[in-house]
């Protein structure tokens, strides 16, 4: 692939993530399937990804109002150790079978928001 291509698919899923609509998803689906690159180092690409799109985008929400304190307290507690504990499941698993397990959660999470109701 180009590496205008490349430029393109990473200014248009940095848009999508800032948006909160899953850009860093479609950045693994590009990586992986169009570019050919393995399960581990698109995850790696994809967490750099993040922590360059996230502080704009975390700016903007918690500016607009739209970031609840006590929550994010709560995911932060959480989430940390969760992250840490997977991807130290994750180093000892099969690639294979975690392609397979992200792509059935990517299923699962799109058939979510087809049928969810909006508040």
């Amino acid at each position: 692939m180009s590496a205008l291509l490349s430029a393109a698919v990473g200014l248009a899923t940095g848009i999508l993530s800032g948006c909160g609509v899953g850009g860093g998803s479609l950045l693994m689906l590009y990586l992986t399937l169009l570019a050919g690159m393995g399960q581990y180092q698109a995850a790696g690409i994809n967490l750099l990804y993040f922590l360059a799109c996230a502080p704009a985008a975390l700016f903007s929400h918690i500016k607009n109002g739209l970031v609840e304190k006590r929550a994010a307290l709560w995911c932060i507690a959480l989430g940390v150790p969760a992250a840490v504990a997977a991807s130290l499941l994750a180093a000892h698993m099969d690639t294979g079978w975690l392609r397979r397990a992200f792509g059935i959660f990517l299923l699962c999470v799109g058939v979510k928001e087809c049928f969810a109701g909006r508040k």
